[in-house]
């Protein structure tokens, strides 16, 4: 519908322009004579071409172009904004209390006693006893052939060389030095003591700040509304009672436990016997085997103490909270934003949380284990390497041997044995191991751990539960409306020139391509209407005996 009031124009100077190219033709500026060779020359409104037969020639041709706009827009856009309310808070904190106390505890303490008894233990004693018996024995005795044979032997010849070399050497010589030093040492004891310290705390307290500031935009005025509402909240109320505990207690108790002695091993040796060696003649001893037997050591008592467990039944005192639910009308402000656009100076409050620093001071028992110095006086030995440089000469001989190959006859013996038989009387001792029985007397000490009841104080810190109100920071949301800017693009029509190649038609055209007053309203109305269909080539071309191929037609 925007583009109908175009077309009265566009047939009006499409029919001018039909007049003048007609004009023209006749005056012979574009003729189709001169297309199929005059060779005249052509001037258009703005282009001069010279047309000739099957060339192009250059026209300005309308084109449309969609150009953006840039355009500032104004819109608004809701954000949230946190602020902070002050609310009171009921909280609860554990406070410390130190009492005293005292525990019985019991000490077992050792008594030694000496006792006395009588051990029978059992000694052997060796019994000798002569005996004596007729032995028959073989002898081999020797018989010796002498014989000779030739050997040939290396011989290795010794030369000496004496050397001469000095050797340096380090001696360390021990010195030893009694010396005394004195060892100290540290026993802690404890000492209570109550002290009392400032125990520093920060508050943070809200500081308002009231800032502005030039906004731009459409602003909600806020019309508030003040109403009540109904709050149920708890509060938690302390309550003593007592209960009872079943503590594990125990004492020591003194146990004597008999532990059987050691087992050793002891060599024994068994009675030997005499011989008699044929080659000395005479009788020789022959020890008896070695064995091995396992003798056991007396037992030994032992007091050992031994922890008996018990339980008791205690009595304490615990607190504990009881939840109770309460009501209580609460006021709030109900807000309603009016819209209105304008520009103004906005001004806002800033909530900043300031630290305070306090002090309080709190009382506490403080255990401290005070050192003492105590010293004693030891006797030590010291040793120490003295070294001493001493120097040597030192003589050797390097012996090297000299081979040598000599030849010697050697005579030698070779002995028979021959079997001669002989007997001798041989006298032998036997010893026996009689068993003897002893008693000896034994002294001993025993150790009795006697209980002991003592008396020590002890510092027990309790915590008791202290009900208080804080003051809390609750966060809280609410929206803001705020505008912006933003810049969208708008399309627009701009129409321009630009030069065309247009070709001739052929000379066997009658009439060349849209040569008739039609032919431009035509291809004008198809560009409006249809847009750059085929193109650009107009319907004037459709004719087969125009002669325009597709790429020639205004293309």
């Amino acid at each position: 519908m925007n583009r109908l009031w175009i077309i009265p124009a566009i047939m009006i100077s499409a029919i001018v322009a039909g007049n003048n190219s007609a004009s023209a033709a006749y005056c012979g500026a574009i003729s189709y004579e001169g297309c199929c060779g005059c060779g005249e020359t052509a001037e258009g409104n703005e282009v001069t071409a010279t047309p000739v037969a099957g060339g192009t020639y250059t026209c300005m041709r309308t084109v449309r172009e969609t150009v953006y706009d840039k355009v500032e827009e104004t819109r608004y856009r809701t954000r949230k904004e946190v602020y902070y309310e002050d609310r009171e808070v009921q909280c609860s904190r554990l406070v410390p209390e130190t009492t005293t106390r005292n525990i019985n505890y019991t000490v077992m303490v050792p008594k030694y006693e000496t006792r006395t008894r009588t051990i029978n233990y059992t000694v052997c004693k060796p019994v000798y006893e002569k005996h004596q018996k007729t032995i028959n024995y073989t002898v081999r005795r020797p018989v010796y052939e002498t014989r000779k044979k030739t050997i040939k032997y290396t011989v290795c010849k010794p030369v000496y060389e004496t050397h001469q070399r000095t050797i340096n050497y380090t001696v360390k010589k021990p010195v030893y030095e009694t010396c005394t030093k004195t060892v100290k040492y540290t026993v802690c004891k404890p000492v209570y003591e109550t002290k009392s310290r400032t125990v520093k705390y920060t508050v943070c307290k809200p500081v308002y700040e009231t800032k502005t500031r030039k906004v731009n935009y459409t602003v909600y005025n806020t019309v508030r509304e003040q109403k009540m509402r109904t709050e149920q909240y708890s509060v938690c109320i302390p309550e003593q009672y007592k209960r009872t505990v079943t503590v594990k207690g125990g004492h020591w108790e003194t146990k004597t436990e008999t532990i059987p002695g050691p087992v050793m091993r002891k060599t024994v040796r068994e009675p030997g016997t005499w011989n008699f060696d044929p080659c000395t003649c005479k009788c020789v001893y022959m020890p008896g085997k070695c064995r091995t037997e396992c003798v056991q050591c007396p037992p030994k008592t032992v007091c050992k103490k031994v922890w008996v467990p018990t339980c008791e039944q205690k009595e304490i005192c615990c607190t504990r909270y009881r939840r109770e639910c309460r009501t209580r009308q609460v006021p709030y402000t109900v807000c309603r934003v009016v819209p209105e656009c304008r520009t103004k100076t906005c001004t806002y409050r800033v909530c900043k949380m300031v630290p305070e620093c306090r002090t309080k001071t709190c009382n506490y028992t403080v255990c401290r284990m005070v050192p003492e110095c105590r010293t004693k006086e030891v006797a030590y030995k010291v040793c120490r390497m003295v070294c001493e440089n001493r120097k040597k000469v030192c003589n050797y001989t390097t012996c090297k041997m000299v081979p040598e190959c000599r030849t010697k006859e050697v005579c030698y013996k070779v002995c028979k044995m021959v079997c001669e038989n002989r007997s001798k009387v041989c006298h032998y001792t036997t010893c026996k191991m009689v068993p003897e029985c002893k008693t000896k007397t034994c002294t001993y000490r025993v150790c009795k751990m006697i209980p002991e009841c003592r008396t020590r104080t002890v510092c027990e810190t309790k915590c008791r539960r202290e009900c208080y109100t804080k003051t809390i920071q609750v966060q809280k949301c609410r929206q803001v409306c705020e505008p912006y800017t933003v810049t969208r693009c708008v399309p627009r029509v701009v129409c321009k020139q630009v030069p065309v190649e247009v070709c001739c038609p052929a000379p066997c055209c009658p009439a060349p391509c849209g040569s008739s007053h039609e032919g431009p309203v035509k291809s004008l109305l198809n560009h409006i209407f249809h847009g750059h269909r085929n193109n650009g080539c107009d319907d004037g071309c459709e004719q087969p005996s125009c002669g325009c191929e597709a790429p020639g037609c205004d293309c």
